[in-house]
């Protein structure tokens, strides 16, 4: 493997943090490289006529994901020594993003349950995955109380979590930097709490190109990820959360992704089951629409302010568990 010889010659050199800084250093130019030349095939986006600003997307390219998710699975499978549980993950990964793109280039945009379906394979897959692999065992983080659960219950509970995070991601897509940036915030706080030094590297390439993404992506963008990245980016941060051993910990570390892109989903699951119409009818859902439609914000305030926001949250918990 590559990442060997760095360090190798790190040691040599005598630069601990050699191998990571090359690591991310490659990652991010490879990704700015390959949106900047290959965003052109990308299909381009039709607006979205019941968002906030909606009409200024059309004609973006979009489904970005399927060129920096791509580039993330290379660079990790060249990079990073990989056994057949990370190759699960990576291809699961890599599935989600596909189904996104596919959404993102077709010209009727699939429906729900077709969507739900292939997101809840998916989660099944990581979940089952990581319990194979690993065990069901969870820890509390600040507590530190470890528990073990019956394993259908944990597959079940873990299918859920990487489910609400697919969902609660991609809803949350919908404000030029908002996604990526919020996720690269959880991405760094969860992998503080990693065990895995391996899974930590991973992190270190996903922030990389999640950083080239955001070149182009920050407002006024001129490229989209689209499902193709949402769905693949909320597989990966419940993937990490399960990785850390405390999977509740998602909670803290994402939790404006969850209230922004969450709500949303609340609601229209009240509306259409409970048949309660009237629930949080004063509120647009995502909160991202909510902030700038009925508050004023900018696409810029609701950047800065939801990154603060967790940032402050992850930090809060990461002190808490220390």
């Amino acid at each position: 493997m590559l990442y060997n010889i760095l360090e190798k010659l790190a040691a040599k050199l005598e630069i601990k943090g050699l191998p990571l800084v090359i690591l991310f250093v490659v990652s991010y130019i490879t990704v700015l490289l390959s949106l900047r030349f290959f965003h052109r095939i990308l299909p381009k986006d039709q607006g979205r006529e019941f968002a906030v600003n909606g009409s200024l997307s059309e004609g973006k390219a979009r489904g970005a994901g399927i060129i920096f998710v791509t580039c993330f699975v290379f660079l990790t499978a060249l990079f990073i020594p990989l056994n057949l549980e990370l190759v699960l993950y990576l291809a699961l990964i890599y599935i989600a993003m596909l189904s996104g793109y596919f959404d993102d280039a077709a010209e009727k945009p699939w429906g729900n349950l077709k969507k739900g379906l292939i997101d809840l394979v998916v989660s099944g897959g990581i979940a089952g995955v990581y319990y194979y692999y690993n065990s069901s065992k969870i820890t509390l983080g600040i507590s530190g109380l470890q528990f073990e659960l019956n394993p259908v219950v944990f597959v079940a509970l873990a299918t859920l979590l990487v489910w609400a995070s697919i969902n609660v991601t991609n809803c949350a897509d919908g404000v030029d930097g908002l996604c990526a940036s919020l996720c690269m915030v959880s991405i760094f706080f969860l992998s503080r709490l990693l065990p895995s030094t391996t899974m930590m590297s991973m992190c270190l390439v996903m922030l990389a190109t999640l950083a080239g993404y955001l070149w182009f992506n920050c407002s006024p963008s001129t490229i989209l990820m689209g499902d193709a990245g949402s769905r693949a980016m909320g597989v990966f941060l419940a993937l990490l959360a399960l990785k850390t051993g405390s999977p509740f910990a998602f909670i803290p570390l994402a939790i404006v992704l969850i209230v922004d892109g969450g709500l949303g989903l609340i609601k229209v699951s009240f509306i259409r089951f409970l048949k309660l119409k009237n629930f949080m009818k004063n509120t647009r859902t995502p909160i991202h629409d909510h902030v700038r439609k009925n508050k004023g914000w900018s696409d810029t305030q609701v950047v800065v302010r939801f990154v603060i926001v967790q940032l402050v949250a992850g930090a809060c918990y990461y002190l808490l568990c220390d």
